[in-house]
């Protein structure tokens, strides 16, 4: 058994390497260095491609830090919830407590 996760972990370590070579070898938008370009077009396009990668990571981050904002408002509003039923709980229960001490000290007194 041991010797067949570790084939099984050697062959998925040549799989992860050649989808790393080969995405490598790729051009990776948004990574691009446009001044190396030399004809105006190319750098435009460059500028652009650049401009595209960088806008929709932005829309991303937007997208996922509203996500978050979100739960921490649901989780807000339940703790807030949650903080409210225990007061009104400890509540219920000081003026139970202070019943019973006057019940007590009435009972004591006679």
């Amino acid at each position: 058994m041991g010797r067949s996760l570790g084939r099984s972990f050697r062959c998925a370590a040549l799989i992860l390497l050649a989808l790393m070579s080969r995405a490598a070898s790729q051009d990776i938008p948004g990574l691009e260095a446009c001044t190396a370009e030399k004809q105006m077009e190319r750098r435009t396009g460059c500028l652009q491609s650049n401009d595209d990668f960088l806008q929709r990571a932005l829309s991303k981050l937007t997208r996922e830090t509203q996500a978050k904002i979100a739960a921490s408002d649901r989780a807000l509003a339940t703790a807030q919830a949650e903080l409210a039923a225990l007061k009104s709980t400890m509540e219920k229960l000081t003026s139970e407590l202070a019943q019973m001490k006057e019940k007590v000290e009435s009972t004591s007194k006679k």
